[in-house]
């Protein structure tokens, strides 16, 4: 994989990560680089390692809540390259991208290069790096599907260690970097097994519907199920959902969702249901059941609700945004609110779905 030339480390003091974060929450990094190549990331490991200083790892600041100022050295992942490589058969590519590539361009350029099997998972914020801590998914699908192999470097040794599918233990919106793994790790590339044959799912009610309604005057479809749709009619599709749904981060300051779907034991579920007889809920593999947070969240009256320079967005009940000068603080104060509020009422916990850092 291509890396730039290794240039000087540089490390600031005292810097405002309010920028570097799509909450715009401020909070400042006792020290701070960016990394640029595996060479640089290593040094600033080893520089860490020499002064004692916890390392705190930020990508795209996505999936981040910044509670206060962050101790110790903050290393800003912005490493760059994609490799390809044949897989287990003449049908399967295995593509490998660096920690700090841009997620959704990334699945954008393997959509081009004819390599199958990302397209629900567009437009979601953030690098690739983030993507298997968080095992993310989307519209039917998760990374643990795609998912071969990643390369980290171990804070603690400076050493390079490789992670197989079952080494990630990987679960709903989680995996081993969220459990006993977390922050013991720097994830530099990540490796998924893709298709050079198209087989796109949209199976997923709302991906299903939005590609059902592609058909214009002009330009009549066949009816949905005759209709075979490409991979990237589906990331298409996925892209205008998602930009209907979520609010701009440019625009007004969020994280995405902000607590993950519940899954409930199946029993649990039904005495819900009983009680409410509209509760959605969308069964698993396992024989669990998941239900939305979101419902819970507007049934329960929250959605457009104010805390102190943040708010329930008022179209999009899982999401919280910064209306002003809002401190993480605050906004975790709304969120528990919340989570108060639904346990009393539904007898649910809801779990935060972005990372905290900071004091």
């Amino acid at each position: 994989m291509c890396q730039p030339r290794v240039e000087a480390l540089k490390i600031r003091a005292n810097l405002s990560l309010q920028p570097l974060n799509t909450l715009a929450l401020p909070g400042r990094a006792e020290f701070y680089c960016r990394v640029e190549s595996n060479e640089a990331l290593a040094e600033a490991l080893a520089h860490a390692r020499t002064k004692k200083l916890p390392v705190t790892v930020l990508g795209g600041g996505s999936n981040v809540v910044l509670s206060g100022d962050v101790s110790g050295l903050v290393i800003h992942m912005a490493t760059r390259g994609v490799e390809r490589a044949p897989g287990l058969d003449d049908q399967c590519l295995h593509w490998t991208a660096a920690a700090g590539e841009n997620w959704h361009r990334f699945v954008q350029y393997t959509l081009a290069e004819k390599s199958y099997g990302l397209e629900n998972l567009s437009l979601i914020p953030g690098l690739v790096g983030a993507a298997p801590i968080q095992n993310i998914g989307a519209y039917g699908l998760e990374l643990s599907e795609r998912f071969v192999s990643l390369q980290a470097l171990e804070i603690a040794s400076g050493k390079t260690v490789s992670f197989t599918k079952n080494d990630c233990r990987f679960g709903y919106r989680d995996s081993v970097f969220k459990q006993h793994a977390a922050r013991q790790f720097v994830i530099t590339s990540v490796t998924l097994a893709l298709s050079t044959v198209p087989n796109v799912d949209t199976s997923y009610p709302a991906l299903a519907a939005a590609l059902s309604v592609t058909s214009t005057p002009d330009k009549p479809q066949p009816a949905e199920a005759e209709r075979e749709f490409s991979p990237q009619e589906v990331s298409d599709a996925v892209c205008r959902i998602r930009q209907s749904k979520l609010p701009d981060p440019a625009v007004q300051a969020n994280a995405g969702s902000f607590f993950k779907n519940p899954v409930l034991a199946r029993q649990c579920w039904q005495e819900l249901l009983a009680q409410y007889p509209q509760l959605p809920g969308y069964p698993q593999p396992d024989g669990t059941v998941k239900v939305p947070a979101a419902w819970l969240i507007d049934s329960a009256g929250w959605k457009g609700a104010s805390g102190q320079g943040c708010a329930v967005h008022r179209e999009h009940a899982l999401v919280l945004v910064n209306t002003g000068a809002c401190s993480g603080g605050q906004l975790l104060q709304l969120a528990e609110d919340i989570i108060v509020d639904i346990q009393r009422r539904f007898g649910i916990l809801l779990v935060i779905e972005p990372q905290l850092i900071g004091c």
